[in-house]
């Protein structure tokens, strides 16, 4: 397989020790069953296995559909636990190996199990998206422009592609930083900001922390009750304005499956929204945009076309929603201008909160650069 994908050295071992968490996982009359994490795999395995509890210390539940929640401190010794946190599986880890309790983590569990069970969310279908365009991988990992953008572009197309959790070591929760990085090269003064995805408004106030003297921001957020939420995070603030409005490639109604910062559009939604382009709605020229709307980035981009091209703003867009996004982003953003550098930072555990960032080189457009 192509150099992208980094080695397990230890698969062997590793692989031996999963398949017989997993076989006992099933078949164990003597040792107890537990899982650590309440999400979408709990609910699944919940209808596959008799479990004796769900491991929470962060809650007052007493139980989940049924099933008792308990406290680590109180798991036997000799129990099984499969640790499902999808955010934060290496600190899980961590905790249950110190516990000295017997332990896998949900994504082995997944590859080797055989059992049917809910893919990692985020990655469906990754592995054969990645075979059917290496090419485009490899051709934006030479362009990535620091070895923490080339180190952080393995490890997660590793994961992606073979769930071995040893990828993410090193990875660490860090969202407290996301989309404001160093190399943004950011003013006190004179910032327009485009919050493409304002949930509550925790970017923005982000974003001023650090230019406290900005030009104007301009917030997105089509969800009633986030948009709410923006209205009430950054009022009496000045220079703001707060859209109730998605951003895609067309004027249009849509409907959204309403799940707080998660919303995304859905055709089951039960909640409609009007979205529009950002190049129909915006007149002040941006000099950073971000982009974080669970999976429509590249609509919103498509919509965006003229602004960047014009303006040529630093990006900040999220690319871990879909398979493939990490070529299709930067692709498109070049096919507009290709006078951009490219960095990749990641602040989770997990796949979750991976973030390209495009660089201008210049105030100039390139002479080879073509926009249609």
């Amino acid at each position: 397989m192509t150099l992208l994908i980094l080695k397990n050295e230890h698969l062997a071992a590793d692989e031996k020790n999963a398949r017989a968490f997993c076989f006992d996982f099933y078949n164990s009359t003597t040792s107890k069953k537990y899982v650590l994490g309440r999400n979408i795999y709990t609910d699944s395995l919940l209808t596959e296995v008799n479990l004796d509890g769900i491991i929470d210390d962060y809650t007052t539940d007493v139980e989940y559909l049924g099933c008792p929640i308990v406290k680590l401190v109180d798991i036997p010794k000799d129990s099984l636990v499969l640790n499902v946190a999808g955010g934060r599986p290496l600190s899980a880890k961590r905790r249950l190996d110190e516990s000295n309790l017997r332990n896998l983590d949900y994504f082995t569990f997944y590859r080797y199990s055989g059992a049917s069970l809910p893919s990692m969310r985020f990655n469906e279908g990754f592995k054969e998206e990645f075979i059917e365009n290496i090419n485009n991988y490899e051709w934006i990992y030479k362009l990535l422009c620091d070895e923490e953008s080339k180190d952080s572009f393995k490890k997660l197309v590793s994961f992606r592609f073979d769930y071995d959790i040893k990828h993410l070591e090193g990875f660490s929760w860090r969202e407290d930083l996301q989309y404001f990085e160093e190399f943004l090269k950011l003013q006190e003064k004179g910032e327009v900001f485009i919050d493409v995805g304002g949930f509550n408004g925790y970017t923005s106030l982000e974003f001023i922390k650090r230019c406290p003297n900005y030009k104007s921001i301009h917030v997105f957020e089509p969800e009633p009750s986030n948009y709410q939420d923006c209205l009430d995070s950054l009022k009496g603030r000045a220079k703001i304005h707060v859209h109730n409005l998605g951003l895609s490639n067309t004027k249009a109604e849509l409907k959204i499956d309403v799940q707080g910062s998660a919303s995304s559009v859905s055709e089951y939604g039960t909640v409609t929204i009007n979205v529009d382009k950002l190049d129909n709605v915006l007149n002040d020229p941006p000099s950073l945009i971000k982009i974080d709307i669970e999976g429509e980035e590249l609509s919103a981009l498509e919509g965006a076309r003229q602004t960047i091209y014009n303006n040529h703003p630093r990006l900040a867009i999220s690319v871990y929603h879909k398979p493939g996004d990490f070529w299709r982003i930067p692709d498109f953003i070049l096919s507009i201008r290709n006078d951009y550098e490219i960095y990749m930072r990641h602040y989770t555990e997990s796949i979750y909160e991976t973030v390209m960032f495009f660089i201008p080189k210049s105030n100039t457009l390139a002479a080879d650069n073509v926009y249609n």
